[in-house]
């Protein structure tokens, strides 16, 4: 095992995060307003961009995944993983607990500010609230994932390079050094994102569960409980990180999902069966219409500002969120053809996120249209943790289905923990080989500091927004790097491959895996 620890790397690292959080809890109003004011700046410049960069970049996918170049398979062996397990592996890394808190209330958002040029508050705006939810959270935003780790699985399964990070890739496309001025930028960049976004992750999600479980138990939320939560979730995450992904990760995926289908299916059993199926339905086939206006949708006569606040907003959360989750589903794909992680991270992806909004949205949604929760008016006065508890309340059995919920977001918000710690851990590990994992000890520092950096800022009363805006806006030259990375695995491929027949590719990979069954299926 590869025991080499980059603490240049995690020393610059975690200086940079300091000294922001530092000017966070110094300089908060002034912070923000550069925050808001970069961000504002990169949606106005590039806001097109990103839209027709994710666009095409699903189209690119598509063609790969039907060419003769979706035989090519990464590694000589079976896939490490079944295929439930390693689907698990990628959603709850990807997705974490703020997808739970984001299928109660987003559509409610889009009541008032809906897009595509929709009438505020009309029957419209609530038929097209939950097309809009699964829009945000479907084919795109996978893409956007897939775009990272295709090519990393290449530089890492195929090319053979060693190095299971940002930095590595780049430099085996451009020859640039791995640890020259450029490599550290962008591994200390890759870094900064992922203690922003999973900060805001942890701030989203822990006060919502300490209302929830107040609400069940009769307790008072207080700081004190957040940060009881915030330990045992450590605990769980960085048990897990230690033991390894198949022991741990694995496990802990396989758990969130099956519970995150139960939550789901107990909703429609005792809930409003009738209307989820309906609502979901109908909003399937108002997202499928309208994917293309919806994709590259920017209002340039309304300017209502609905893109940049939104799809855009999203797009760039989605890409901060690309290079970890990325590396982790490279880490997990070995064995598996270029099509079938296409396939399973746009398709199984996407349609686990359709069924998760669409049954929770869809109850949401009937609680509005019923008058038993103002959820449009709760949101509009800042209650969005009541908001979700109010539903829940409606539901026969109440609490048992608020403990469940609380199950549910602890196990995704470990599960993506544990992944980032990991693909954190492989940053700073050079060198890193197909068989070998970073140090179980070095995992557990990312852990540690993955729990540390968020009750530091939910202690000082720091502006989580704030870091969520500045992480959010690193997200414009990640896109670069990832078009450097689309582009040198496309050349990689062609060099490779683009001589070969599709029967010649496929029956390479056969010979390399002589025993294998159809995994892929």
């Amino acid at each position: 095992m590869n025991k080499k620890i980059d603490k240049l790397l995690i020393s610059l690292s975690l200086t940079l995060v300091l000294l922001i959080v530092g000017f966070l809890y110094f300089k908060p109003v002034e912070s923000q307003q550069i925050a808001n004011s970069i961000f504002g700046s990169m949606t106005h410049w590039f806001g097109s961009f990103t839209l027709l960069f994710t666009f095409f970049g699903l189209l690119l996918l598509v063609f790969v995944a039907f060419s003769k170049y979706g035989k090519i398979r990464f590694g000589d062996e079976l896939p490490e993983y079944s295929t439930f397990k390693w689907v698990s592996m990628m959603i709850a890394c990807g997705l974490g607990s703020a997808t739970v808190y984001w299928a109660f209330i987003e559509w409610a958002y889009y009541i008032n500010t809906p897009g595509i040029g929709i009438e505020a508050n009309s029957q419209r705006a609530f038929e097209m609230a939950l097309p809009y939810n699964m829009f945000h959270w479907g084919f795109s935003a996978w893409t956007l994932y897939s775009l990272v780790a295709l090519p990393i699985c290449y530089h890492f399964y195929i090319r053979k390079n060693n190095g299971l990070s940002l930095s590595s890739i780049i430099s085996s496309i451009t020859g640039i050094k791995q640890n020259g001025v450029i490599g550290r930028i962008v591994d200390i960049m890759f870094i900064f994102i992922c203690f922003g976004g999973l900060s805001i992750t942890l701030g989203v999600s822990v006060p919502l569960v300490s209302n929830v479980l107040s609400t069940v138990f009769g307790i008072t939320s207080s700081f004190k409980m957040n940060v009881i939560l915030i330990l045992l979730i450590s605990v769980v995450y960085s048990l897990s990180s230690y033991i390894g992904l198949q022991k741990g990760m694995a496990r802990i995926s396989n758990w969130t999902t099956k519970l995150a289908l139960l939550f789901c299916v107990a909703i429609i059993l005792v809930g409003p069966g009738i209307f989820i199926i309906s609502n979901s339905t109908n909003a399937l086939g108002l997202m499928l219409q309208n994917f293309v206006q919806m994709s590259l949708f920017t209002d340039p006569i309304g300017q209502s500002g609905f893109p940049e606040s939104w799809t855009i907003f999203y797009w760039l959360y989605w890409i901060t969120y690309a290079p970890f989750t990325g590396i982790f589903i490279a880490k997990v794909s070995k064995g598996r053809t270029i099509r079938s992680v296409i396939a399973n991270t746009l398709i199984s992806g996407s349609v686990g996120c359709f069924f998760f909004f669409g049954v929770i949205s869809s109850l949401s949604i009937d609680r509005q249209l019923k008058g038993m929760v103002d959820m449009v008016g709760m949101l509009a006065e800042g209650n969005d943790n009541m908001a979700i508890i109010e539903v829940l309340q409606t539901l026969p059995f109440s609490s048992i289905f608020m403990i469940l919920f609380c199950i549910v977001s602890v196990l995704f918000l470990a599960s993506t923990l544990d992944g980032a710690a990991f693909t954190m851990a492989s940053t700073a590990t050079p060198g890193l080989s197909e068989n070998e994992d970073p140090h179980p000890m070095h995992r557990l520092f990312w852990c540690i500091m993955l729990a540390i950096v968020p009750l530091t800022m939910i202690f000082i009363g720091a502006d989580l927004n704030t870091i969520k805006t500045s992480a959010i806006i690193t997200g414009v030259p990640v896109i670069f790097i990832m078009l450097i990375m689309i582009v040198g695995w496309m050349k990689w491929m062609i060099k490779d491959f683009g001589n070969l027949t599709s029967e010649n590719i496929g029956t390479i990979f056969h010979k390399k895996v002589p025993n294998k069954e159809d995994s892929d299926k």
